[in-house]
């Protein structure tokens, strides 16, 4: 399967990149999560997509945890339906183990984000029957502390040459699905989604990100990211029946 390839390649691509202070922890779930990811690609990454929703960065307790984008692990588990055994990173911060499906901690974004397709589509076939979630980076950067640390704060080389994997990633991502709209779930996805597919015919979006660190986010997420697909030409509700 291409994505599948696409994201081998990312992931040991990613893996020669040094990053120095104050990052001192790297996490690679394309690697250790390898299983769980793949499941994802291979079952939900079929086909001609309309819509590509594409995050940051794995979360501590989402994707890092599960190997799946946004992947609170109750969401994954029982409305996605995956399970598989997930491993460990090579270095481990204390505050910040690596659980797999053990994990008792929830995501709320990703808890956000899969309760709206579940919401709106009723089941995961009909999501991604025209949807695909992805993030833009692979990695979770760690301080000493366990602080977590966002691509967007890293030194300019260690950017650079992340941002040119990713960026190469994407757009054989993109290309892949055959998407007619890439989303950005947040201002840094939408920039890098931007710059990336620069000079391409596909469109480009942003919808609000579900954090609970963003105010707006915290009340009524789901119908403002309604609203704002709604202005790129998309009904979350097409699906016959789930209305």
């Amino acid at each position: 399967m291409k994505l599948v390839k696409i994201y081998r390649e990312l992931a040991s691509e990613v893996d020669r990149i040094d990053f120095g202070p104050p990052v001192a922890y790297v996490y690679n779930p394309l690697v250790y999560a390898r299983r769980s990811f793949e499941i994802f690609l291979k079952r939900f990454g079929k086909g001609v997509k309309e819509v590509v929703l594409v995050g940051m960065n794995p979360g501590p307790f989402g994707m890092a945890q599960t190997g799946v984008p946004f992947g609170d692990v109750e969401m994954v588990r029982e409305w996605l339906g995956i399970e598989a055994l997930v491993g460990r990173p090579e270095r481990e911060h204390e505050k910040r183990p690596v659980e797999g499906f053990s994990c008792p901690r929830r995501e709320v974004s990703g808890t956000r984000l899969w309760s709206w397709a579940r919401d709106r589509f009723g089941t995961p076939e009909r999501f991604f029957k025209r949807f695909f979630v992805m993030n833009y980076c692979p990695l979770v950067f760690m301080e000493d502390g366990g602080r977590n640390r966002t691509p967007d704060k890293l030194r300019a080389d260690e950017r650079a040459a992340l941002f040119a994997a990713c960026d190469r990633a994407l757009v054989s991502a993109v290309e892949a699905t055959r998407a007619r709209l890439v989303v950005g779930i947040g201002a840094f996805a939408e920039k890098r989604i931007v710059e990336a597919l620069e000079g391409s015919s596909v469109e480009t979006g942003r919808i609000l990100h579900p954090s609970p660190a963003s105010p707006a986010a915290n009340k009524g997420w789901a119908e403002k990211v309604d609203t704002q697909l709604d202005a790129m030409g998309i009904d979350a509700y097409e699906t016959p029946g789930v209305r």
